[in-house]
C-alpha cells in the first residue's frame, strides 16, 4: 500500500463579496478582449515573461496530479521554419483534399488558409505535447490519467496567462501533428497537443468581426 501524500494548510484568501463581484468581472473584462491574432509582430516578448505563464500553466490541475503535459517553447528562427514548412505541407493536404465543404464553409468567415507566416513571424511557439505516460523515481512508466482534460485546462491557463501580461495568441492545430515530435525531439509516446503562438501583433492587425454567446445560451443555473 503506497503511503500517504503529506499534507499541508490550504493558503486561500477570504474576500468579500463585493471584491469577489468587482475581481470576477474585471477578469471577464479583461479576457473577453483576447482575440486570436494571426498578423505578429517580429518584436520581441521578455522570455521571463513566458517563462511565468509557462509556469502558470504547469500549475493547472490533473488526473492523480501526474502532470501529464510538457510545453517546448521555440525561439529558434532555423526551428520556427521547419515548423512552418511542415505545417504548412499539412495544411495544404487539408484545404485542397481532406477537409469537408462544411468544414471549409465553416472556416471560411475566418479567412484562413494553408499560408501560415505567423509561425516564422511570431517569437515565440509553445507547443504543448500531451505525455500518456510518466516516469517514476526508479525510472518505472507511470500511466497517466484524465490526460485529454488536464492537457486542455492547463492549454487555457497558458492562454490567460499570457493575455493577462499583454501577449497576443493564437491556438494553431495542423492535422496531423506528428512531425512536431520528430523536430522538437519529443518521444513518439507523447502527442503533440497544440502549438500556441505568441507574441506582439503586427500594427493595424486585424481580426474578423464575431460575436461570443450570451450567457444565458452557453450556461443555465439549476
Amino acid at each position: 500500500m503506497a503511503e500517504a501524500e503529506e499534507f499541508i494548510p490550504l493558503q486561500f484568501e477570504q474576500l468579500d463579496d463585493a471584491t469577489k463581484a468587482a475581481r470576477a468581472k474585471a477578469f471577464y473584462e479583461q479576457m473577453k478582449q483576447r482575440r486570436s491574432v494571426r498578423d505578429f509582430s517580429s518584436a520581441p516578448v521578455p522570455r521571463a515573461v513566458i517563462e511565468d505563464a509557462v509556469r502558470t500553466a504547469g500549475s493547472a490541475p490533473s488526473g492523480a496530479n501526474m502532470q501529464p503535459w510538457h510545453f517546448c517553447v521555440v525561439e529558434s528562427e532555423a526551428v520556427k521554419k521547419e515548423i512552418r514548412i511542415a505545417a504548412e505541407a499539412e495544411e495544404r493536404e487539408f484545404y485542397e483534399r481532406r477537409a469537408s465543404e462544411e468544414w471549409l464553409d465553416a472556416l471560411a468567415p475566418l479567412g484562413t488558409d494553408a499560408h501560415k507566416p505567423f509561425l516564422e513571424t511570431a517569437p515565440y511557439l509553445i507547443v504543448i505535447f500531451l505525455k500518456k505516460f510518466s516516469q517514476g523515481e526508479a525510472g518505472e512508466q507511470l500511466k497517466n490519467y484524465y490526460t485529454s482534460e488536464s492537457v486542455g485546462i492547463a492549454t487555457g491557463m497558458l492562454l490567460a496567462a499570457l493575455h493577462n501580461a499583454g501577449v497576443a495568441t493564437l491556438t494553431h492545430t495542423p492535422s496531423p501533428m506528428k512531425f512536431l515530435n520528430q523536430i522538437l525531439g519529443r518521444p513518439s509516446d507523447e502527442r503533440p497537443y497544440m502549438i500556441v503562438v505568441a507574441g506582439l501583433p503586427e500594427d493595424g492587425a486585424e481580426v474578423p468581426a464575431i460575436q461570443k454567446k450570451p450567457l444565458e445560451e452557453i450556461a443555465e443555473f439549476i
